[in-house]
């Protein structure tokens, strides 16, 4: 199972977002507290468009009250990082992979990072941007993890609609 685990996050837009994100995937979310802000916040419930109810996510209060709880992989995302994320193997679809992002002001903190220096990673992009947006991270490297495993479980269709929708367009 692919987990999204995100560390004293603080902006709700990015939360609500990759809320979305989670349910979309069929992936699980770890809040690790402190939030910035509250999980009722109307912009966090706008921007995962009242999906939240669907997503199954666990809040934490603190990084060793998720540490005791979960066992798998762990991947830390951080600008500095050495590894491309795409540079892992994910195949393993009955492996628990946890993908970490850090606060969007400070990302994960050195100490945590370092014993775990093996599996830290960043998206590469230009010199002219120091990071990408958090939500837009999370998708990258939750799909990456998807396509590696054959997308299980996910529709390669639109299910609302008739197959040939567009054929049978004038």
């Amino acid at each position: 199972m692919i987990n999204i685990v995100l560390f004293e996050p603080e902006i709700p837009q990015n939360t609500g977002n990759i809320m979305r994100t989670c349910i979309a995937s069929g992936s699980k979310l770890h809040l690790i507290k402190p939030l910035g802000f509250k999980l009722a916040d109307k912009t966090a419930r706008r921007c995962g468009v009242n999906y939240i109810d669907k997503c199954d996510y666990k809040v934490y209060e603190n990084i060793d009250d998720f540490y005791s709880k979960n066992e798998g992989t762990f991947y830390y995302f951080t600008r500095y990082g050495h590894k491309p994320h795409d540079s892992f193997d994910y195949s393993n679809k009955d492996e628990n992979i946890y993908f970490m992002f850090g606060k969007e002001s400070t990302g994960i903190p050195p100490v945590l990072l370092k014993p775990h220096i093996d599996h830290c990673m960043r998206i590469p992009m230009t010199a002219d941007v120091r990071a990408l947006n958090l939500s837009n991270c999370v998708a990258i490297v939750t799909y990456e993890a998807l396509r590696q495993q054959g997308y299980p479980n996910l529709l390669k269709d639109e299910p609302h609609k008739s197959k040939t929708f567009i054929e049978d367009s004038e």
